[in-house]
C-alpha cells in the first residue's frame, strides 16, 4: 500500500475509530466498497503499519464513576539513559494508563483513572514521586470527557 492514503482509506479509519468491531459488511456499506475490497484495504493497512493494531477501553461497570488525571512530567535529563529509565518504571505500573515522550515544556504526559482525590493522592505519593530522574509533576483533573459526554453518535 502508498504511504498516502486516499479518502476511502481515511474514511475506513475514521469509522475503525469510533467502532473497531463493525462488520466489514457494515464498513463496506458506509465507504461504499463490497465487503471483501474494503477487507482486503484493512489488511493492508495493517500490512503496512498504518493500522498497528486494536485494543479495547476498559471502562468501570457504572458510567463515569472514574476521573480522568492528566499529568505532566519533567525529569532532571533529557539523556537516553533518563528517558529510558523512566519508561522502563512506567511500564511497571498498569495504573497509569497512557504514557507519551512530549516536546514543549513537559517531557511526558501521562494518563490515570481514579475513582477519588484520595486513590489519586496514593498513586502521586507511592509511584509517581518515585519515578526515576522526575523533578516536577503537574496534575490535572478532568471535568468531562466531551467526546462520550451524552449525546456523541457512534455510527452515521
Amino acid at each position: 500500500m502508498a504511504a498516502t492514503l486516499d479518502a476511502i482509506d481515511r474514511n475506513i479509519i475514521r469509522l475503525l475509530r469510533l467502532d473497531a468491531r463493525m462488520s466489514s459488511a457494515q464498513m463496506a456499506e458506509h465507504v461504499g466498497l463490497s465487503p471483501s475490497a474494503c477487507l482486503r484495504r484493512i489488511r493492508l493497512m495493517e500490512e503496512s503499519g498504518v493500522i498497528r493494531g486494536y485494543t479495547a477501553l476498559i471502562g468501570s461497570a457504572e458510567e463515569g464513576s472514574t476521573i480522568a488525571v492528566m499529568i505532566n512530567i519533567t525529569l532532571d535529563r533529557q539523556t537516553e539513559d533518563y528517558l529510558n529509565r523512566f519508561e522502563d518504571a512506567v511500564r511497571k505500573h498498569p495504573e497509569i494508563r497512557e504514557c507519551y515522550l512530549m516536546t514543549g515544556d513537559w517531557d511526558y504526559f501521562l494518563r490515570v483513572e481514579v475513582e477519588s482525590p484520595k486513590e489519586f493522592e496514593a498513586i502521586h505519593t507511592n509511584i509517581l514521586s518515585k519515578l526515576p530522574g522526575v523533578t516536577r509533576i503537574h496534575s490535572s483533573f478532568s471535568i468531562r470527557n466531551a467526546l462520550t459526554a451524552r449525546g456523541r453518535r457512534h455510527s452515521q
